[in-house]
Formats: structure tokens, C-alpha cells, sequence
């Protein structure tokens, strides 16, 4: 640790060499230390690529604002940004206010963008800000868990960036609560191409037995790179039981990923990056030979920045200032941007060595030739299944472009005098359930005109009749306004920013809204702003992470509201079971006519009551009413009509220590703005 941060301060070859000797020496620890290249003819170092070419393979691999301090976020981002490198902003989200700021005169936003289970940040305007937009399938650190922060972690302005309340725990929810299968990671992929078609989508996969199956998925799902995480790493906020139980090394991994993907006719499709534990050149050069083409660092990073090792990253008492959110600790924060330079161009320069060692001047010469390894003499392992080379030939046109549907398009030009803050517009157009990610396209290019405030005094209102596909309405922005006569598939309003969303029964239905589901599962996932109204029961997993949307639904399935830290949720009929599981913040209202509530909700973070105050009913009532105007539900109404009776069957749900209530989301100008739309 004392040498790699001798070396990135000095910048010299002799305190790298002097660094990297340490590491060569170290009893055989992972699996890369129990193999040696191939001896080979060498060449002249001044006939191998620069080491400018090489390093702007480097990323610096995801660790989230919250785990770490926002001053050693914005180091790590100018630093790689003033060398043309890139740096992940992990699942934390990213303060706009950095979207325009400079250290040393470079860009301190991230140029990856994550998106992970938790939805943590996930804004319009943060996803067409980035250039690649990474899907946190897993983390090798603790693979099939979601992230957390400590409560102590989530500062007001952690909290401000997560779309929460400060002094809460943040956990969230395993990858399976939005991903069941690999459609769903290939509509994942495909949302985050029609809100930003300029970015490269890729997936990070943990380093296990039969990555290369998901690898393959992902790869058809029209990822642009997949990213294979080792076991090395957990710096920020892992618990310590988390990261003693935790995936396989990066080399058994990328091996198998890069086997099957070659062998499926695949691997030119996509770019491979693999991470967890890099600190050396040779770290570099061995992963290439197994398959990668970009090289993610992460604790060797910090520790270049000054980390000391000192394992307090979860009590947030780091005491150089880098894994910890107190004020104290973070103004002994000393790093800067050349030190990190400094660093990741001395192992550019070993991997130069290295290339002319091994007789090619091109690192994408040796990408697959696993041929250039062999075990050492006194290896006991068997590490032949490692080394089938399957070299990889570049192929910058095998990337299909992903089509967007041609409501989507003629969405965009319809809005077109709305985009240009001419006049408002309404739209109507049939829908099919092969119409996925309406809106969309719309809503990415409103943020990245106008940011997350959305159109500024004029609307676009676009009107629907059919069965929407999957997506309908994600990341919805404000000034939009979708209204859709028929029926929706998963993910409604998924990680929506803004806008409205109003979904109705056909006109010429004679069905009980409240006995039918309209909208499928995982709807409001991650939502940070907006309205939804729908006329009709909601599937499972609803509005799980909702952090800032209002919505009334007439029944949901499993799991609502899980994981939820802010908005509010009415919902005006039967919950399935595990009500408000994980719920740190925000508030739901249930109408209980049956009296089966109470076992249905998970009451380990939640408290239920009944409303006796007057004016939080009378709000709740706007609210009922609201939704029945919106939706013209005839089930609505007949609440309405008997509110004196029904208002008394409804719960509050509410986290301990939280004080909202319905006054809090719907007040008299939210109402007669709302209003004011005509369905």
C-alpha cells in the first residue's frame, strides 16, 4: 500500500518497480499468480502503441457517491477525464450541479452511468448525460445481494441525490426484483438505447461457473460490452459478512465468458472488460490474453489516492477521507487527479514492456491468445481449462443498431414544436403489445434539452388506444402526459421522472375495473417523480423503490411498495402479501373492505394506522377524487359516494419516525393543476 502510493505520488519507474516487485513476490494468492507467459522472440519497445493508446483502455470501476466521499468521486472523474479514460458512477446517482463543474480545469461527472437494482439517482437527465450506461446485474463483492448504505452514510446530501430522507438505511433490492429471466435484461438494455441511442449499454455479471450462458443472453440482448467482476473488492459500504462470502477470481470468469462467446459466433458484438483486484501491468496483460479488451481498477485506485486500508469503509470513520461521508474526515482528504494519472500511466508502461516482451506491439494482437500462457512448474492446479485460445478479431460493424417502433418515431415528430417551445401538442395513435418503450425516446430527448425540469410551460399529450407493450411510459419526464385507453405490459413508469401517466379500460368495456388487472408487474420501479392513475388492478412488485411518484391504483399484486423511499401509493383495494417490505420512507393508503390487510403487510419497517385527522382525510379524498376525474373509474366513485362509510377502512402506511401524509403530496395548486388537463 505505502509503495503503489510512493509511486502514484513520485510518478517515477522506480518507485512503480519498487511497488510491483511487492505484489510479484506475494505467496500464489489468485489464480493469474500460478501462470507465466510463453517465452517469445522480443521486439523494441519503441515499436509498440503509445502508452496514451493502452491506458484509454482503463476504467475505474463502480463505487457509488455515498460509499465514497463526493471530493474523492470528483478526483477519480477529472482525473480520468483529462486523460480520455473513463470512470463508472456507481449506484449512487450524480449531483447535476457536477454535470458543469471542473477540477484542475477537467469534467468531474462520470462518463459511465450506472443503473442498478435500487434505481438510486436514475433521472432522465442523468441517463443522456453519460456515454455508457452500465446494467449492476450483480457485484463480485457480494454476488445475488442488492447494495446498502448505512444510515450514518446518508447525509442530506446523499439523500438529496437518492431521492430520500437522511439517517436511513438504503438497501437495495437483489437483482431479481426487476430481472426474472434474460428477456428482461434485454429490455433493460433496450430502454436505455432509446433514451440515450448515442451511449454503449453493457452489463456487469459476477465471476462464476456459467457466466458465459448469461454472457451470451446478453450479448444477443444488444449490449455493447459485458463486464466480468471478480471477488477482489467490496471498498465503500460492503458489510464485512457480505464481502467474506463472495464470487469466484476474474481470470475462471472472463475465461469461460470469452470460450463461449467465441464459440458461439457472439464475440464480435461485444466489447469484454473484466475487473476486481487489478494492480499491475500484468494483471492487464494476463487478462487480455484471456479475453478482455478493457481493465477496470478500483481499490488500487483509492489506495493511489491515499486510502490506507483501513477496512472502517461501512463505520464511515475512513480516516483518509475517502470512504466516509463525515465533514471532519473528508477535509483530510488529500488525493489528486496526477496521482491517480500517475499511476495508471505507469502500468500502461509495464504493459508496453510486456507487449514487447512477448514480441507484439499492438495489445489487441494478443486479446484471446491464452496460447501465450502456461502454469507454472509448481503449480498443483489444473489450469488448462483456462488457456483454449480463441483469439478475437475486431469487427467495428458487427454491433446491430436496435430499432425503435414507428410510434416512437412519429412520436418525436409529432413533438417536434413542443421540443422547440412553440405551442403544445396532443397526439393519438394505436398501440400493440410489440410497441415497447413508448415514450421513451420522448422523454430522453426532453431531459437532454431541457434536464429533469421538463418542457418549460407547454405539454405534450399523447393519446393511446390498443395494449402497450413492455416500458410504457419509463423515465417519463414533466410536460408529458400519456394516456393510454386499453392495457399495459411490465414496467409502467419505470424510473419516471416527471409527466403523467393515465391508463383506462377500453370505452366499450363493461368490466369491473377493481376485479382486473390493467398493468403488469413492476411498475414504478425506481420512479423518482410524476402521477400514475390506473383504472384497474396492478401486478406484483409495485412501485418497489419508488422514491417521489403519486400513484392510485385499484388493487395490487405481491411486494408493493418494497423498498420505497418517498412518494406516496394509494391503492384502492386487495394487496397481494409482503406489503412495504424494506419501506424507509413515503406513505400508502389502503382501502382495507375486507380486513385483510393487516397480515398482508410487512410491518418490520412499517407502522399501520387509521386517519383521524380531518384534513389528511380531506386530502386523501382529493386524491380518490383526483384519480376518479383522471380515469372516470365508476369504482372510484362509488368510494367517493360512500366516503363517510370507506374512509375509515383505509390504513396508513408509514415508516417509523416519518411524518407524511397525503397534505404533503397533493395540496390545493397540485390539485387544480392537475386538474386543469382534461382527460
Amino acid at each position: 500500500m505505502r509503495a503503489l502510493q510512493k509511486a502514484a505520488q513520485s510518478g517515477t519507474k522506480e518507485d512503480y518497480l519498487q511497488f510491483t516487485s511487492l505484489v510479484y513476490q506475494r505467496p500464489a494468492t489468485v489464480l493469474r499468480d500460478l501462470l507465466k507467459f510463453v517465452p517469445r522472440e522480443p521486439i523494441p519497445l519503441d515499436q509498440v502503441e503509445s502508452m496514451e493508446s493502452i491506458r484509454s483502455r482503463f476504467v475505474i470501476s463502480a463505487m457509488s457517491v455515498g460509499a465514497l466521499s463526493p471530493e474523492t468521486h470528483q478526483t477519480i472523474a477529472a482525473a480520468m477525464n483529462s486523460i480520455g479514460a473513463r470512470n463508472n458512477t456507481g449506484e449512487g446517482g450524480e449531483d447535476p450541479e457536477w454535470y458543469h463543474k471542473t477540477i484542475e480545469g477537467y469534467p468531474v461527472s462520470s462518463k459511465i452511468k450506472q443503473v442498478a437494482s435500487a434505481r438510486f439517482g436514475v433521472t432522465p437527465e442523468y441517463l443522456v448525460r453519460a456515454e455508457e450506461l452500465e446494467i449492476k446485474m450483480a457485484q463480485g463483492s457480494k454476488p445475488g445481494e442488492g447494495g446498502q448504505l448505512p444510515p450514518f452514510k446518508v447525509t442530506p446530501f446523499i439523500a438529496k441525490l437518492r431521492h430520500t430522507a437522511p439517517g436511513v438505511q438504503l438497501i437495495s433490492p437483489p437483482p431479481h426484483h426487476d430481472i426474472y429471466s434474460i428477456e428482461d435484461i434485454a429490455q433493460l438494455i433496450y430502454d436505455l438505447h432509446q433514451i440515450n441511442p448515442g451511449a454503449r449499454v453493457g452489463v456487469k455479471l459476477v465471476s462464476a461457473a456459467g457466466v458465459g450462458t448469461i454472457a451470451a443472453g446478453v450479448a444477443k440482448g444488444h449490449a455493447n460490452y459485458v463486464l466480468i467482476s471478480g471477488h477482489d473488492g467490496g471498498t465503500g459500504a460492503s458489510p464485512i459478512q457480505s464481502i467474506k462470502h463472495v464470487g469466484m477470481p476474474w481470470e475462471r470468469g472472463l475465461a469461460e465468458a470469452q470460450q463461449v462467446l467465441v464459440k458461439n459466433g457472439l464475440r464480435k458484438r461485444v466489447k469484454l472488460r473484466v475487473d476486481g483486484g487489478f494492480k499491475t501491468g500484468r494483471d492487464v496483460i494476463i487478462g487480455a490474453l484471456l479475453g478482455a479488451e478493457e481493465f477496470g481498477f478500483g481499490t488500487s485506485a483509492l489506495v493511489s489516492l491515499g486510502c490506507d486500508m483501513a477496512r472502517q469503509c461501512h463505520l464511515n470513520t475512513c480516516p483518509a477521507g475517502i470512504a466516509t461521508q463525515r465533514e471532519d474526515l473528508r477535509a483530510k482528504f488529500t488525493g489528486r487527479p496526477q496521482f491517480l494519472i500517475n499511476y495508471l500511466t505507469q502500468v500502461a508502461e509495464e504493459v508496453r514492456e510486456l507487449l514487447a516482451e512477448l514480441g507484439f506491439s499492438r495489445l489487441e494482437d494478443v486479446i484471446g491468445r491464452a496460447d501465450l500462457l502456461e502454469g507454472k512448474v509448481e503449480c498443483d492446479l489444473d489450469v488448462a481449462p483456462l488457456l483454449t485460445s480463441l483469439p478475437v478479431i475486431s469487427d467495428p460493424n458487427a454491433q446491430t443498431t436496435v430499432p425503435q417502433s414507428k410510434v416512437a418515431e412519429q412520436l418525436l415528430i409529432d413533438a417536434e414544436p413542443a421540443l422547440r417551445g412553440e405551442r403544445s401538442i396532443i397526439t393519438q395513435h394505436e398501440i400493440n403489445n410489440y410497441d415497447r418503450s413508448i415514450g421513451v425516446g420522448l422523454a430522453g430527448e426532453i431531459a437532454r434539452r431541457y434536464g429533469n425540469e421538463g418542457l418549460p410551460g407547454i405539454s405534450i399529450t399523447c393519446n393511446f388506444t390498443g395494449s402497450a407493450g413492455q416500458s410504457f411510459g419509463a423515465f417519463n419526464v414533466s410536460g408529458m402526459r400519456l394516456i393510454l385507453s386499453g392495457d399495459a405490459n411490465d414496467y409502467v413508469g419505470k424510473s419516471m421522472g416527471g409527466g403523467q401517466i393515465v391508463i383506462v379500460p377500453p370505452t366499450d368495456s363493461t368490466f369491473a375495473s377493481q376485479d382486473n388487472i390493467i398493468l403488469g408487474n413492476t411498475a414504478l420501479y425506481g420512479a423518482t417523480a410524476g402521477y400514475l392513475f390506473a383504472a384497474g388492478r396492478a401486478g406484483e412488485r409495485f412501485a418497489v423503490r419508488n422514491s417521489g411518484a403519486v400513484a392510485v391504483v385499484e388493487g395490487v399484486g405481491d411486494h408493493a411498495c418494497e423498498y420505497m423511499t418517498g412518494g406516496m401509493v394509494v391503492v384502492l383495494g386487495e394487496t397481494g402479501q409482503n406489503f412495504g417490505a424494506g419501506m424507509s420512507a413515503g406513505v400508502a393508503y389502503v382501502l382495507d373492505r375486507e380486513d385483510h390487510f393487516v397480515g398482508r403487510c410487512n410491518t418490520e419497517m412499517v407502522g399501520l394506522n387509521r386517519i383521524e385527522d380531518s384534513s389528511e382525510l380531506e386530502a386523501l379524498r382529493n386524491v380518490v377524487e383526483l384519480h376518479a376525474r383522471k380515469t372516470r373509474s365508476k369504482y372510484a366513485e362509488e368510494i367517493l359516494a360512500d366516503w363517510d362509510q370507506l374512509s375509515g377502512k383505509f390504513w396508513r402506511v408509514l415508516p417509523e419516525n416519518s411524518t407524511l401524509s397525503a397534505r404533503d403530496f397533493i395540496g390545493a395548486s397540485d390539485y387544480d393543476g392537475l386538474l386543469s388537463v382534461s382527460h
